[in-house]
Parts: structure tokens; C-alpha cells; sequence
């Protein structure tokens, strides 16, 4: 089961279990979660004991990943028993044709005129996901891809009437507007207009990320936000599509 860890407010006069697990239920994805008591008051040294005491249990229970509170800062504590915060990186690929759309935006580019170079050492469902989508609504799409490539280059001119760039010189890859990276590129200078680090250990402020109403009312306040969509989405509490950037600052 995926775990949550929550804050609790102290609750005035009284005093109790200071660390507590109870199953919640977010979109019908059960999580087992730690509520652990927190006030503005409370000394650093003591949220950090409890934090730890909190990841014992979860460790315990069988926890080995979490949803946790934005700006957590208590990694250390997790990881010492086993517990890492839930990966966002399958959303944000999933989402990365959106994100391409809104690099672009940020540049000040017509839609669909961004020169975006995608970068990869393996095909993946995921990345010809993406870079369909990329070719769609894009007219210059660059594809650096060591196997795999020319396939995916005569399905889409069969099935779409698109075509690809294949194997652009590291020249071209710097030279493109939006770089969308599933893998670790060290040999590229990175100055393109728009990175997308969309690669294992990759970091990257997302947009915030919008549900339909009816979903969004049902969520905990509180909780990293991608990491808790993350888990729904693996879970198949919310489907494709339903996960969408707003605008920054909103």
C-alpha cells in the first residue's frame, strides 16, 4: 500500500498519541496514512522525532513509498527506513507533449512553431506517445534515438502524413527551441530556450496541475500535489487526459 503522511494540528487542552496510522481513501485509492502532530509552537527537534517515529510505523506496515506534505523536510528521517516520496516522472512524461506546448507559450512562439528536439536511448510506449503527439501539432520534431527510430518514422507518415527529423547532429539538438530529455544528456550544453529533464533523478517546476472539479473537491489539502496526482494516476483513479497544466502563478 502507498502511504500518506500528514500534519495535524495540536488540538487545544488535550493531550494524546502524538503519531497515529489510519487507512484513508482518496478517489477510491486506499492509503495508509500518518497523521502526526504538528503546531506552530512545536520545536524542530520534536517534528523530526516524530517524522522519524511516523516512518518507523509506516516502514513497518510495509510502506516503502509516500505521498508527503508540500515542502517537506524530513527526507532524511524517511529514507533511513526504506521510504522514498512517490516518483512523479511517468506523469510528467505523460504530460510532456502539454508541457512542450507551454514552453512555447513562455516564449513567445505561434503555436506549433517551437523546433523541438526529443532525446532517448530506448523506445518506449511513453515516448512514442509523446513525440505522436509532438508531431501532430508541431511542424519541426527532431528524434534522437539509437534503435527503433525509422519504424516510428513510417508509421506516423502512414498513419498521419507527418514526418520526423531522425538522427540530428548534437548541433541541431542545441540549436531546437524546446529539449525534451528522457535520458540524461551530460555531453549537451543545455542552453536551449526550454529543458525538459524528463529522465530518472531529473528535476523540474511543473505548472499547476488542474482536475475537473468534481475530483479536485475530493483531494487532502496539504499534500505535494504532483506526488499525490502521481499515485492516483498510477492507480487508475484518474485517467489520461484528466491531469492538465494551468497557468503559472495560478
Amino acid at each position: 500500500m502507498t502511504g500518506m503522511f500528514l500534519w495535524k494540528s495540536p488540538e487545544t487542552g488535550r493531550r494524546g498519541k502524538t503519531v497515529t496510522l489510519t487507512e484513508r481513501s482518496v478517489l477510491h485509492m486506499r492509503f495508509l496514512c500518518a497523521e502526526v502532530v504538528r503546531g506552530p509552537k512545536t520545536p524542530e527537534a520534536v517534528a523530526r522525532r516524530r517524522a522519524a517515529a511516523a516512518a518507523k510505523r509506516l516502514h513497518k506496515a510495509g510502506v516503502v513509498r509516500a505521498v508527503l506534505p508540500e515542502a517537506f523536510p524530513y527526507g532524511t528521517q524517511l529514507e533511513k527506513f526504506g521510504i522514498r516520496p512517490v516518483d512523479t516522472l511517468s506523469m510528467r512524461r505523460r504530460l510532456a507533449a502539454e508541457l512542450v506546448r507551454a514552453e512555447g507559450v513562455r516564449l513567445g512562439l505561434a503555436p506549433g512553431s517551437a523546433k523541438v528536439a526529443v532525446s532517448s536511448d530506448q523506445l518506449t510506449g511513453e515516448l512514442v506517445r509523446t513525440v505522436t503527439e509532438l508531431a501532430l501539432s508541431h511542424r519541426y520534431v527532431l528524434l534522437d534515438l539509437p534503435y527503433g527510430g525509422e519504424d516510428l518514422c513510417r508509421q506516423l507518415r502512414r498513419e498521419y502524413g507527418v514526418s520526423l527529423l531522425l538522427g540530428p547532429s548534437k548541433e541541431q539538438l542545441e540549436g531546437a527551441e524546446v529539449l525534451v530529455l528522457f535520458q540524461d544528456r551530460q555531453d549537451l550544453s543545455r542552453k536551449n530556450p526550454a529543458v525538459l529533464p524528463l529522465y530518472e533523478g531529473g528535476d523540474m517546476e511543473l505548472a499547476p496541475l488542474v482536475l475537473p472539479p468534481a475530483l479536485e473537491e475530493r483531494l487532502i489539502p496539504g499534500l505535494d500535489r504532483p506526488q499525490l496526482l502521481s499515485a492516483l494516476q498510477e492507480a487508475g483513479a484518474i485517467r489520461p487526459g484528466q491531469i492538465t497544466l494551468g497557468a503559472p502563478g495560478a
